[in-house]
């Protein structure tokens, strides 16, 4: 008979919110949840709860935001729980020694990568930009590094070649939450196996920025592509059009060469605009003028042709 575990949930995003979902299912008692404070959202910059709080709320669980752990009266407030097991999934806080040792199985968190690869903030992103063809899930025994503890259970995913780093979230959300609800029985027994990670094999996730949007239209139509899709739906790639900013939410690579000027756009078809790059072509299907929502270019294209004609030069 599986043990009955006293856990304590520490998340923020919608990425962590579908664990925590999971969790929530099982006989196993979140005892308390730990998230970032409230932040401003939305047009009116109204304080905001997250979404592992909003959840947690509905479930009359305690709530906890500290602005840091590395105090001891809030360490003594996590230790209060008496937690079998701390479980952490996008939180945003650095977890200290002392925090790590107190639940009595420590610690575990689900990182959206099959680590070593992508250590860090943006694993999804950056393996979409990177071109990488499978992903995953991997619950990992935390230590004080950044995500280099061993690894307890690992989901494998692949990634579509129309992929966005939005959709890919999705089903990893998703396959994170099943698989750390799978690890929560054997590891309760001491059955999961700690393997540990090939640090010559890491790689870091950096956070993104926003200035990674700008589209160079030197480079390969391929590695722009997968620009456009791993910069989806945040912070969305973007050129400019005559001085103002085109937001490209769907693009795909073509093959062939022009000879005009990279960025030049080349000709209208049913469904795109195809511009000229650095290596191949690409095609952008889906755009965002100033002011406007995300648009197909075939609907666009109706009511602004004249701003995109052949010869325009981006960028």
């Amino acid at each position: 008979m599986t043990k009955r575990l006293k856990i304590i949930f520490a998340g923020t995003p919608e990425f962590a919110a579908a664990s925590l979902s999971a969790v929530l299912k099982t006989d196993h008692e979140v005892v308390a949840v730990y998230t970032q404070p409230d932040r401003p959202a939305g047009r009116g910059r109204k304080l905001t709860p997250s979404p592992v709080k909003q959840l947690a709320l509905q479930h009359d669980i305690e709530v906890c935001q500290p602005l840091t752990l590395r105090d001891s009266a809030a360490q003594a407030q996590l230790a209060a729980f008496e937690a079998d097991l701390m479980i952490v999934v996008a939180y945003g806080l650095i977890l200290p020694q002392a925090v790590l040792d107190t639940p009595r199985l420590g610690c575990i968190n689900v990182h959206a990568s099959l680590l070593p690869r992508w250590r860090g903030a943006a694993p999804i992103h950056r393996a979409l930009l990177a071109g990488d063809t499978e992903t995953g899930i991997t619950i990992m025994q935390m230590d004080a590094g950044l995500d280099t503890g061993d690894m307890l259970s690992i989901a494998r995913c692949p990634i579509h070649a129309d992929d966005t780093s939005g959709l890919l979230h999705d089903r990893l959300a998703e396959l994170g939450a099943q698989t750390l609800v799978q690890a929560l029985a054997p590891l309760s027994e001491g059955e999961l196996e700690a393997v540990p990670q090939d640090d010559s094999l890491a790689c870091y996730a950096a956070k993104l920025e926003k200035s990674e949007g700008v589209l160079d239209w030197n480079r390969d139509a391929i590695e722009l592509e997968r620009q456009v899709r791993g910069l989806n739906p945040w912070p969305v790639a973007y050129t400019e059009i005559n001085g103002q900013t085109l937001r490209v939410w769907g693009a795909r690579a073509e093959s062939g060469d022009a000879s005009q000027t990279p960025g030049t756009i080349l000709a209208h078809s049913a469904d795109s605009l195809v511009v000229a790059t650095g290596k191949g072509r690409l095609a952008l299907t889906v755009l965002q003028l100033p002011g406007g929502k995300p648009t197909a270019v075939s609907a666009l294209l109706n009511a602004h042709k004249e701003r995109f004609s052949t010869g325009t030069v981006l960028g």
